[in-house]
């Protein structure tokens, strides 16, 4: 990250911060000021963020998602503008409490390295995987302990309100619970090494892989893969296929639940008598469900 930054006080903050003190008459705030730092990294992980999502799920949305979802029973009215604007309100809390672990990798608190073979070439494939494997474990845990009575209520249940998703549901959640489902991605450099571009790569990977599995479009059915169809499954039925990217922790904690067939075919999928069976499921199972969650 002190690559991007360093760019950024090049190209743009150095700039702004001069311009603010002259128009203040005071003195600009140096690089290393802790404030300025915070300030900075606010406004380019909110900026990236921002873009990333709606960029990407535009992208998505425009070019991907089956549309035809749409006209399932459980999609709500205006659904795709709700999702936007409950990531926009959700967006800066996020940020604001992501800061701090950002600034613990810039003050050379974490373990992410430089040199490209300091560890050794293959290792940087290993910690890729290490990487995908931790923080799909952490994940799984943290939204299997979200659907807890305690903590579903006033956490993630605004999340399920989208029970038929488009890529805009990606980022659209309580901030709480995007914070926290973020937090094994930013704790993963403070337990093992990871090469700064493989670590900013991964990163950008894993909110594309976020937006990819609201997006409605089941490519493969792969039963390792906790693609599309296995989140929508979770989004259909609640309290199966917590996981990110594998099946691997559902299948060893017992949670997992596979994808029916005509979760894969478009046409099937997409049957007015599929869409009402599954629309009646849920709401036979709804009313205990949330009951549960919310005692």
């Amino acid at each position: 990250m002190d690559v991007v930054m360093g760019y950024l006080d090049t190209y743009v903050f150095d700039g702004v911060y001069n311009q603010a003190a002259a128009l203040t008459s005071t003195t600009p705030l140096p690089r290393d000021s802790l404030l300025r730092q915070s300030l900075s990294l606010f406004v380019f992980i909110y900026a990236y963020i921002v873009a990333f999502y709606f960029g990407t799920a535009g992208l998505s949305y425009r070019f991907i998602y089956d549309k035809k979802q749409e006209s399932h029973p459980k999609f709500l009215p205006r659904q795709k503008l709700l999702e936007m604007a409950c990531a926009s309100r959700a967006l800066p809390t996020i940020t604001l409490m992501t800061v701090p672990w950002i600034m613990g990798q810039l003050h050379g608190y974490s373990m992410v390295y430089k040199e490209w073979s300091k560890f050794g070439y293959v290792y940087l494939g290993v910690s890729a995987v290490m990487f995908i494997l931790f923080t799909d474990f952490c994940i799984y845990w943290v939204h299997r302990l979200e659907h807890h009575p305690l903590v579903y209520a006033n956490c993630h249940k605004l999340h399920h309100k989208w029970i038929v998703c488009t890529p805009y549901a990606s980022h659209a959640f309580h901030p709480v619970d995007g914070y926290l489902q973020s937090l094994p991605y930013h704790m993963a450099v403070f337990i093992f090494p990871m090469h700064e571009y493989v670590y900013l790569a991964l990163f950008a990977f894993v909110n594309v892989w976020s937006v990819m599995i609201h997006d409605g479009e089941y490519m493969a059915s792969n039963g390792i893969v906790n693609g599309a169809a296995h989140h929508t499954v979770h989004h259909l039925y609640f309290n199966y296929n917590y996981g990110q990217f594998t099946t691997l922790f559902d299948r060893l904690f017992n949670t997992y639940r596979k994808p029916s067939q005509e979760i894969y075919d478009r046409s099937r999928r997409n049957s007015k008598t599929v869409q009402a069976a599954q629309a009646q499921d849920i709401d036979t199972a709804l009313p205990t469900l949330e009951n549960k969650k919310t005692q």
